[in-house]
C-alpha cells in the first residue's frame, strides 16, 4: 500500500536558515536571503515537520528551473519528492508556465525520479577541468 503523502509549501523566511544549511551546506547566507525577499525557495513541510527544499529560478521570464530538491536523508523514498514536483508543476501551471526545467548530475539517481513523472533529457553541461569539477550535469525538461 502506498503511503499518503501530504505536504505543504511554506516560502523561506529567515528563520529557516539553519534547516536550508542543514540540507545545503554550501548555502551562502547573502544568497538565502535574495531567496528569501525574492520568494524562490520552499520549505517542504508534512505534518508540521520539514522534510526537504526546493529552490528555483525562472529562466528567461518564462521557464520555471528547479535548482535544488533535497530531501531529508531519513526522509527519502517516502513519496515526499514526487508529491514536491507535482506540487510545484500545479504551482507553475496555475502562473499559466508552459514547461518546467531541472538539472542533475549523471550520476545521482534523481534523474530516474525525474523521467518517471515525465520529465525528458535535453542535454548536459560538462565542467570538468573547472573551477567547477564535477560529473556532467544532465538537463531535462516537461512541458505542463
Amino acid at each position: 500500500m502506498e503511503k499518503i503523502v501530504n505536504i505543504k509549501f511554506k516560502e523561506f523566511k529567515k528563520s529557516d536558515l539553519v534547516f536550508v544549511l542543514k540540507l545545503l551546506p554550501r548555502m551562502k547566507e547573502d544568497i538565502f536571503e535574495s531567496l528569501v525577499n525574492g520568494k524562490f525557495g520552499f520549505i517542504i513541510e508534512e505534518n508540521n515537520v520539514n522534510k526537504g527544499i526546493l529552490i528555483f529560478t525562472i529562466l528567461w521570464e518564462k521557464i520555471p528551473f528547479i535548482e535544488h530538491l533535497i530531501i531529508s536523508e531519513n526522509e527519502r523514498g517516502n513519496g515526499i519528492g514526487t508529491k514536491a514536483i507535482l506540487e510545484f508543476e500545479n504551482l507553475m501551471r496555475n502562473k499559466r508556465f508552459k514547461m518546467v526545467m531541472l538539472s542533475t548530475q549523471v550520476d545521482e539517481n534523481a534523474q530516474f525520479l525525474y523521467r518517471k513523472l515525465g520529465y525528458i533529457d535535453n542535454g548536459a553541461i560538462f565542467l570538468e577541468n573547472s573551477p567547477f569539477d564535477q560529473p556532467a550535469e544532465l538537463f531535462l525538461k516537461k512541458t505542463l
